[in-house]
């Protein structure tokens, strides 16, 4: 599209950066529709404030649904026969960590996990023993979308959602009892939740059930990844890789490549999403202020 031809081994690696960043742009655009997982978090004892790092090299998340493996299983050729002592509270898909190794899965087969990816995120795959154990690990965590108190009956209520600065501006921040309202922080290299009230010792084992936008998945090294993308996606990242590309090749053409990936990713959006009914809410106003 930007007129070369006999691509060499740099441009190769240039046109991995720029659609690396197409996509960081693309979340700026909030465009995780395809990209928003659920999440459960057991509450404890007089903590309200619950962490999610982006990597577990950069730290370990504080409240996770831990299990263990109930048979052994080998490195990379076991993508079947994964089987856990409970699945209770662990969502239908999702991440696990056993040992520094991360398990990808899309489901449950009564215990057994179903639709493994073994190594996932660049982790490698190793064997694991019966009763080594499992947790629940968020992958890249962009920002928390709406979350719910889960009792124990398995019973939601909605919490609501507050701003730093309606955070801030409540009286006491260690009153305990059942959790009402949250407060997100969101930094380089991990997500915070913050919960109001602080969960109490009647709380403590009951969960926080939530929706949260994960990044679009990088490129990566061995060139092997599928575009993670939805499929009427392809034609806009198309579009916006030539466009990135031609400010560095085809500076000529980079105006009109930009209204074409303009004009591609607006039909993208257009289409996107799901339809629902329409709430129209009063806003609240304090005049003077």
């Amino acid at each position: 599209r930007i007129g070369l031809q006999g691509v060499s081994g740099y441009q190769l690696k240039t046109a991995k950066r720029s659609l690396n960043i197409l996509f960081s742009e693309w979340g700026n655009r909030e465009l995780h529709y395809w990209e928003v997982a659920n999440q459960n978090v057991p509450l404890i004892n007089g903590v309200n404030t619950y962490t999610f790092f982006r990597t577990t090299a950069d730290g370990t998340q504080t409240s996770r649904i831990s299990t263990t493996l109930s048979a052994n299983i080998a490195s990379t050729s076991a993508t079947t026969g994964i089987t856990l002592t409970s699945i209770a509270n662990l969502p239908t898909n999702g991440l696990l960590l056993v040992g520094t190794e991360q398990i990808a899965y899309t489901g449950f087969s009564s215990t057994e996990l179903t639709g493994v990816v073994r190594g996932a995120n660049g982790t490698t795959a190793a064997t694991h023993t019966s009763g080594d154990a499992v947790n629940q690990f968020v992958s890249g965590m962009d920002d928390i979308l709406e979350a719910s108190y889960r009792n124990a009956s398995n019973v939601d209520a909605p919490l609501t959602k507050r701003s730093r600065s309606q955070y801030q501006a409540l009286a006491n921040k260690t009153d305990t009892g059942t959790p009402t309202q949250y407060f997100v922080e969101r930094f380089i290299d991990r997500v915070t939740m913050t919960l109001f009230l602080t969960p109490g010792a009647s709380v403590a084992g009951h969960h926080i059930n939530f929706y949260y936008q994960k990044r679009i998945q990088d490129v990566g090294d061995a060139y092997t990844n599928a575009a993670d993308v939805p499929y009427r996606f392809v034609p806009c990242m198309t579009a916006g890789l030539a466009f990135y590309l031609s400010q560095k090749y085809a500076p000529q053409r980079t105006q009109e490549l930009k209204l074409y990936y303009e004009d591609e990713l607006k039909r993208a959006l257009a289409e996107d999403g799901s339809s629902s009914s329409t709430f129209i809410a009063p806003k609240t106003y304090y005049p003077g202020v």
